[in-house]
């Protein structure tokens, strides 16, 4: 099980923005070349991350630009845009267990309310660290 990679792709996509604003237009080819994808997705990103309030496109010259200060844009913010998980369920369980089996009966049991923690733990952590944070990283490692 991996989240998909439209998460790090945006954070990707975050961090070019910021680096890049002022020396070049943020355009969806831009951004394509350096996370090295088709730009359709790029687009796909994009679109998701301005209907989440974190982009703001100007179509024509303008390019792409983010919404608010790095600092109130949460890794948690950028996960939940674009849709990592399917129905904000990070773990996907198997849909019919045998319920003749005692094991297949009382899994869900054993284990739904475990896999929730685990999923809420995961957020809480993500909700602490901003895009401010991972921007200052990435230029620390861009300057050596």
């Amino acid at each position: 099980m991996q989240i998909s990679s439209r998460f790090t792709m945006a954070i990707h996509i975050f961090a070019c923005i910021d680096t890049f604003q002022n020396d070049y237009k943020i355009t969806s080819d831009f951004l394509a070349d350096s996370v090295n994808v088709n730009p359709v997705v790029i687009r796909r990103l994009l679109s998701q991350l301005k209907s989440a309030g974190l982009v703001n496109i100007t179509r024509g010259s303008g390019g792409a630009a983010i919404a608010k200060p790095l600092d109130e844009i949460t890794l948690l913010d950028i996960y939940n845009a674009v849709e990592c998980v399917d129905n904000g369920e990070l773990f996907h369980f198997h849909e019919n267990p045998n319920m003749q089996c005692p094991v297949g009966k009382n899994i869900h049991n054993a284990l739904d309310d475990k896999l929730s923690r685990i999923q809420k733990a995961m957020e809480n952590e993500m909700q602490k660290i901003t895009l401010a944070d991972v921007i200052r990283d990435a230029q620390s490692f861009i300057k050596k």
